[in-house]
C-alpha cells in the first residue's frame, strides 16, 4: 500500500546486556541434547538481562541515537515505546523511558505502540503520519525487550530462541532535497491465530490474585509449527498488497531487515526469490529479541555498511495476533 510519508532516521542506538548466554545453558535448562538448539533454531548465543529493566535499556539506546542525531533529550517532541514486553502493568513504559532520560518534569508526551514483534514497524508508521501532519518534529522510537524472564523450559523450541536487547531511532521530517521517505506500509491481523503465540496471565482474564492461578499462564507460549503454517498461507498475498512484485523478487529493494523469528522463518524469505545476501540477520548471535529484533538488526546493518543513505529498505515481520506487517522506506 503506497503511502509516501516523510520520515528520516537521523540517529540510531543499541543496548545489549553484558550477559552472554550460550546454548549449553538452554540445553541443560530444557533437557535437550547438546547441539539441538543451533540445529533447530539457528541460534548460537543470546543476551539476557541481569538487573537491567526495559526502560533502562531503552534509555541507553536512546542516548546513542540522540548523540548521533545531534540532539539533547529535551529537544524531543514525542517518545514512543515500541516494545513487545512491558516493564510493568502501569504506568505505560513510555513514561518510564521518559523518566530514565531525565525528562520526568518535561511534559514531553510518551506513549506505547504495542503490536508484539511488529511494534517497531508499527511505531515507524505512526511516527511518519505524525511527521506528515507537522504535529511533532523530533520523535524517539525505542524498542526494548527483556523477555527472558518469561520463557517456559517445557517449551524448548521457543525458550531457546529468546534474547534480550534494545534499540532506538530518532526520526524527523526530511529536508526538501533529501530522499528519505516511507514509500509503502501495510499491516494485517488474523485473530484466529491469537492463541498460537500468547502469554495468558497478567491481565484481567487470568489475574494472579484469582483462585487456582496457574503460574505457567505467566510464561510465554508459542506453537511454532502452527504459526509457520498460518504465515505460509497469507505471506504471498500480503507481500503483493504491501509492494507489488515482492512475492516473486525484491523488485528494487536493496536490503531486507526482517523480524528474527527463527531459522525456518528466515529461510522462508528466500522462497520469494529474495537473495540471501540481502536479508540482514542477527539471529545467530542475538536470538529472537521480540520487538527489538528489527531495530537491532537495522542498527547492525547500518553500522556494517550494508544499509547506506539513499538505499531502499524493507522492514517486515510477523507477531502475535496473528499479525503481519511491513514498511518500505528510503534510508
Amino acid at each position: 500500500m503506497q503511502v509516501n510519508l516523510p520520515l528520516k532516521i537521523i540517529g540510531l542506538g543499541r543496548y545489549l546486556p553484558s550477559r552472554v548466554v550460550p546454548n549449553s545453558v538452554l540445553e541443560e535448562m530444557c533437557g535437550v541434547p547438546a547441539g539441538w538448539v543451533e540445529r533447530r533454531n539457528g541460534v548460537r548465543e543470546r543476551r539476557w538481562v541481569t538487573d537491567e529493566t526495559s526502560s533502562f535499556m531503552s534509555a541507553q539506546a536512546a542516548h546513542e541515537a540522540l548523540d548521533e542525531a545531534g540532539l539533547k533529550p529535551n529537544q524531543l517532541d514525542l517518545i514512543i515505546n515500541a516494545s513487545g514486553t512491558g516493564e510493568q502493568a502501569l504506568p505505560d513504559t513510555g513514561a518510564l523511558i521518559q523518566r530514565q532520560l531525565g525528562l520526568g518534569k518535561s511534559g514531553i508526551p510518551a506513549i506505547t505502540v504495542h503490536t508484539s514483534c511488529l511494534s517497531f514497524v508499527a511505531a515507524m508508521d505512526v511516527a511518519a503520519n505524525f511527521l506528515q501532519t507537522g504535529r511533532y518534529k523530533n520523535i524517539l522510537i525505542a524498542s526494548a525487550d527483556a523477555a527472558s524472564c518469561g520463557i517456559n523450559p517445557k517449551e524448548p523450541e521457543s525458550a531457546s530462541l529468546v534474547g534480550d536487547a534494545a534499540a532506538a531511532v530518532v526520526v524527523t521530517r526530511p529536508k526538501e532535497d533529501e530522499k528519505s521517505i516511507v514509500h509503502h506500509a501495510h499491516f494485517k491481523t488474523y485473530g484466529e491465530g491469537a492463541y498460537l503465540t500468547a502469554i495468558m496471565g497478567g491481565g484481567s482474564a487470568r489475574h494472579p490474585r484469582f483462585p487456582n492461578h496457574n503460574p505457567e499462564d505467566d510464561l510465554f507460549h508459542m506453537d511454532g509449527p502452527a504459526v509457520l503454517r498460518m504465515v505460509r498461507g497469507i505471506a504471498a498475498d500480503f507481500l503483493e498488497e504491501l509492494y507489488p512484485g515482492l512475492s516473486k523478487s525484491l523488485v528494487d529493494i536493496d536490503a531486507v531487515v526482517p523480524h528474527q523469528a527463527s531459522k525456518v522463518g528466515l529461510l522462508m524469505l528466500t522462497r520469494f526469490g529474495w537473495p540471501e545476501e540481502k536479508i540482514m540477520q542477527t539471529l545467530e548471535c542475538l536470538g529472537n529479541c521480540v520487538a527489538a529484533s528489527i531495530p537491532v538488526t537495522l542498527y547492525q546493518a547500518v553500522r556494517d555498511g550494508h544499509i547506506q543513505r539513499g538505499r531502499k529498505v524493507l522492514l517486515v515481520g510477523t507477531g502475535a495476533g496473528l499479525s503481519i506487517g511491513g514498511l518500505v522506506l528510503t534510508f
